[in-house]
């Protein structure tokens, strides 16, 4: 585990641990006591059980970045945090006065909450797939609720297919990961409705070389186009000449011929939200993960680059037509947190 101030640069790496933990209630708790003077600068700190320039990670760290940029927060963060020093590093930042604590606790439900009971007076923004408990009014949770954008991604992934066959490689079939394929899938069917998917899970958020060789079978079994949830699903279609679909963060840069369009994902909105909630004195147990749909600006698809002009237009008309209507609250995209079944 480091302790380090935050200036580290970003290169997307690897995925957090597995989902443990007890759950919780689903209601807003009260507010935290006291107002933060508006000058001041609010003291963040944020516990990472991988490094930062972990895919899903980077994105809290970019946006904790981009706010200490901006003057309004001291930032510091733990990276590669085990799952057996979170507690304690967790007290550490809360005695030396850091009011928020950022982190994911997916591991570690029980041990972080408790850490929030004994600092009412610390804010707590967890990344988490359970709920806020009205019982501890400090404890905020999020997730990386990225579905509207990855049902847009799917909508061009039909319409660039040609066998009709999809293959789909994820890393734990946990509701984080599920929402995002069924999401995906719902999209797919849009333009490619006599579409089949196959879908596997590796069980690592790190293993580029087993979702590699994973996504070599898919391809084998027909595939011509991947949703790379994981790492090392690109480098398969890469080298079988394959299109791909990427997750979270932009890495067509380093596979201009293969990832047609990526579903990203920006905390900004969620961070910006909690910092401001905590200014006013109001910060309070609630479910931060609203703040990652694309009308709140947590999500968005990236540029075609260099598959602009390769994409059928009627499908990137929908595109456009259904992002407006997401964003204008006439279209939903469902929230599916079930596991994906090959079809």
């Amino acid at each position: 585990m480091r302790i380090k101030s935050a200036n580290a640069e970003l290169f997307p790496l690897s995925r957090r641990q597995l989902l443990t933990g007890a759950g919780a209630a689903a209601l807003a708790g009260v507010g935290l006591p006291g107002r933060l003077l508006a000058q001041e600068p609010i003291k963040v700190a944020a516990v990472y059980t991988v490094p930062v320039e972990q895919q899903w990670v980077s994105r809290i760290h970019k946006a904790a970045n981009a706010a200490k940029d901006r003057g309004g927060i001291e930032y510091v963060f733990s990276e590669n945090t085990s799952n057996n020093d979170y507690e304690r590093v967790m007290r550490e930042y809360a005695e030396a006065g850091h009011k928020l604590i950022l982190g994911e606790v997916f591991g570690l439900e029980d041990a972080a909450r408790s850490v929030a009971r004994d600092y009412p007076d610390v804010a707590f923004l967890m990344g988490s797939s359970f709920k806020e408990d009205p019982a501890i009014p400090n404890f905020a949770v999020f997730d990386n609720y990225i579905q509207d954008a990855s049902y847009l991604t799917g909508i061009i992934a039909g319409a660039m297919t040609e066998t009709k066959n999809i293959g789909m490689v994820g890393g734990y079939p946990i509701p984080e990961v599920n929402r995002l394929m069924n999401a995906f899938m719902a999209g797919v069917k849009e333009t490619a409705p006599d579409a089949t998917f196959q879908v596997a899970f590796i069980g690592s958020w790190f293993d580029p070389p087993k979702a590699k060789e994973t996504a070599f079978a898919q391809i084998d079994a027909g595939a011509d186009m991947m949703y790379a949830e994981r790492f090392g699903v690109s480098d398969a279609a890469q080298e079988r000449n394959v299109l791909a679909i990427g997750n979270v963060i932009e890495t067509q840069a380093d596979y201009p011929e293969t990832v047609v369009v990526s579903a990203l994902w920006h905390f900004e909105p969620t961070l910006d939200h909690a910092l401001a909630e905590l200014k006013a004195g109001t910060f309070k147990a609630a479910d931060y993960g609203v703040y990652s749909f694309m009308k709140e600006g947590g999500c968005s698809v990236s540029p075609l680059g260099t598959f602009e002009g390769k994409v059928p237009e009627a499908a990137m008309k929908l595109v456009a037509e259904r992002e407006a209507a997401i964003k204008a609250g006439s279209f939903t995209v469902e929230i599916d947190d079930a596991e994906p079944k090959a079809s």
